[in-house]
């Protein structure tokens, strides 16, 4: 959207700046544009990284949409929102949509070592092809759109630098874990299935198998202990201040978090 002939000295636009799509004519030249590099390049699928959707509240500049905009568009409805997970184009490109609509779901989409789509936030377009691509360049200048050739995407995949421990969720993980469970050290399992979103889960012996069945694939893993049941001593044992939250296990069987909140001591 950023038209060179707008560039100010400094090479930043002056020109109008939509931060959000048009639903129209310019979205459409979007979709366009990744369908032609995908040709150039001779993909026809594309695999879903890194996924989110928002965790507390939606700060886009669009009225949120239900099911942050991934309603029909995977047979197993939300749940096929994954990472690793594989759609055709034309999937690809609704998803394409659905980030330049701000409906609330994001991710990378990519074809390792071969082809990559980044959406960002003030609407640009990253896409990033192992092969030159001339003719998708030339197609996207005819729908109107201004391409410009850059060493990365900002959106690339960059591993950030973890203090907890990480390992695989392999059958040494899970034979570990089922001693934890045994000698009293572990009871709850959080599975972030996506960025933005958890589910957690009550470990006891009978039930650490089924658990694991039911996992998300790729989903992050993390061990806590078990709950307490002296929700008294629970209370006592808060910290005089900063943000606290905690799960609660309802009649119900299920696990969910309890309402946050900062406290203050004076």
């Amino acid at each position: 959207m950023y038209d060179p002939a707008d560039s100010g000295e400094q090479g930043h636009s002056t020109g109008p700046e939509d931060t959000v799509s048009d639903h129209g004519e310019v979205e459409a030249a979007y979709l366009q544009a990744v369908a032609a590099f995908a040709a150039d390049t001779g993909v026809d699928h594309l695999v879903v990284r890194e996924p989110q959707i928002p965790s507390l509240a939606h700060f886009g500049v669009e009225p949120p949409v239900d099911g942050f905009g991934l309603e029909g568009l995977f047979p197993s409805g939300q749940a096929g929102f994954h990472d690793g997970a594989q759609v055709p184009l034309d999937i690809a490109l609704e998803l394409v949509r659905v980030m330049l609509r701000d409906s609330g779901a994001w991710c990378r989409l990519e074809a390792e070592e071969t082809f990559t789509v980044h959406v960002g936030w003030d609407q640009c377009l990253y896409i990033s092809s192992s092969r030159p691509c001339e003719e998708a360049v030339a197609r996207t200048r005819e729908l109107g759109l201004f391409p410009e050739r850059l060493a990365v995407s900002p959106y690339a995949f960059e591993a950030e630098e973890e203090q907890d421990i990480q390992r695989p969720g392999d059958d040494g993980f899970w034979a570990d874990l089922r001693r934890a469970v045994a000698a009293g050290h572990a009871g709850i399992l959080e599975e972030t299935y996506l960025e933005g979103a958890s589910r957690w889960h009550r470990l006891t012996s009978d039930t650490i198998d089924p658990v694991r069945a039911g996992l998300a694939p790729r989903a992050h893993l993390a061990v806590w202990p078990p709950l307490s049941t002296d929700i008294d001593a629970v209370l006592r044992a808060l910290p005089a201040d900063g943000l606290i939250e905690g799960v609660w296990h309802g009649d119900d069987g299920l696990i969910v978090p309890s309402p946050t909140r900062t406290s203050s001591r004076n």
